[in-house]
C-alpha cells in the first residue's frame, strides 16, 4: 500500500497492545489471517499521514467516517498477533482530550465547535451499541508517560539506528520495547505496590492504575509494545544511544521500595530532564 507523504511525522509515541488470533472472534479473525498474508502493511506514519489530511479539508474531518480495517502483524515465537488500529475510535477519544491541551482559540481555528460538537453527538451514539470498546493502541505527543516505562525492562529495549546497507530502519531510527503481558502486568503491580508503600499520591501511580486496568482487557497471551514512533525522528542519535528511561523508572521504584529516597531522587531527576528536553522541542515547532 503506497504512503500518503514521505514527510516524517515527528512527535507521537505508542504503547500496543498485540493479541493473539484466537482473541479475536469470527469473522474478524477470518479478516486478520487473510490481512496477515499481504506483502505490504502500511505503517504507523502512514497512518498519521491519513488522519492530518483529513484536518485539510473545509470543514475538516476530526475522525474518520469509517472505522480501520488495518493493523500492525508481527509473529511471536510461532504465533500470529494483531494490533488493529481502531483509527476512529482513538480519533474520538483523542477529540476529547484537546479541550485541555490546546488553548480555546487554536483549537476553534482549527477544529470549529460544530464539528467538536457533530464528532461527540457521533461517538456517544457509538458508544450506545459499543460499551465495550477500546483500543489496542495509546498515543502520546513529544513524551512517553512514565507509566509506560513501569511495563518493560531495559534488557528488552532494541535500538536501530541505521538498517541493513547503511539505509535508516523503516525510514528512520527505532527505538522500542517488547514484553509479554504477563511480565507487564507483574510490573505494574510490583511498581504500584512500591509506590504506595512509600507515597500517599502521585501522578505515577493515577497513570500505573489507569494503564494496569487497560492491560487487563486484552487476553494474556498478548505482547506488549513501547514504540519511540516519530519520536526516534526528532531526537539525536546520541540522545536516542543514551535513553534508558526504563531502567531509570526501575531504579527509582526499587530504590524507594528499599527506602532509598536518595537514590529514587537522583533517577527521577534523570528522567524529568531528559524528558523536558524532548516536550521542548514541541514548542520550537
Amino acid at each position: 500500500m503506497p504512503k500518503v507523504s514521505s514527510v516524517t511525522v515527528p512527535y507521537a509515541a505508542y504503547l500496543r497492545v498485540y493479541e493473539p488470533l484466537a482473541a479475536f472472534p469470527q469473522p474478524e479473525r477470518g479478516h486478520w489471517e487473510r490481512y496477515a498474508k499481504r506483502e505490504h502493511h502500511p505503517s504507523c506514519q502512514d497512518e498519521l499521514h491519513r488522519s492530518l489530511a483529513d484536518l485539510l479539508p473545509v470543514p475538516p474531518i476530526p475522525v474518520p467516517v469509517h472505522e480501520s480495517d488495518d493493523a500492525f502483524v508481527i509473529e511471536v515465537e510461532g504465533v500470529l498477533c494483531v494490533c488493529p488500529w481502531r483509527t476512529r475510535l482513538r480519533g474520538w477519544q483523542a477529540l476529547e482530550a484537546l479541550p485541555g491541551l490546546l488553548p480555546a482559540p487554536v483549537l476553534d481555528a482549527a477544529l470549529p465547535p460544530v464539528v467538536r460538537r457533530q464528532a461527540s453527538d457521533d461517538y456517544e451514539r457509538w458508544l450506545e451499541r459499543n460499551p465495550d470498546a477500546r483500543p489496542w493502541i495509546r498515543t502520546s505527543t513529544w513524551q512517553v508517560p512514565l507509566s509506560w516505562f513501569v511495563l518493560v525492562a531495559d534488557e528488552e529495549r532494541e535500538y536501530e539506528a541505521k538498517g541493513a546497507g547503511g539505509e535508516t530502519a523503516e525510514g528512520g531510527p527505532v527505538l522500542r520495547y517488547r514484553t509479554p503481558m504477563v511480565q507487564a502486568r507483574r510490573r505494574v503491580a510490583r511498581g504500584l505496590k512500591a509506590l504506595r508503600d512509600a507515597i500517599d499520591e502521585s501522578p505515577l501511580i493515577d497513570g500505573l492504575l489507569d494503564v494496569g486496568r487497560w492491560l487487563e482487557e486484552f487476553h494474556p497471551r498478548s505482547l506488549v509494545e513501547l514504540d519511540y514512533g516519530g519520536l526516534a525522528h526528532s531526537l539525536p542519535p546520541d540522545v536516542l544511544d543514551g535513553d534508558h528511561s526504563a531502567a531509570d523508572v526501575a531504579e527509582g521504584i526499587e530504590a524507594l521500595r528499599s527506602g532509598d529516597d536518595d537514590g529514587a531522587g537522583e533517577a527521577y531527576a534523570r528522567l524529568v530532564a531528559r524528558w523536558r528536553a524532548v516536550r521542548d522541542r514541541q514548542n520550537s515547532n
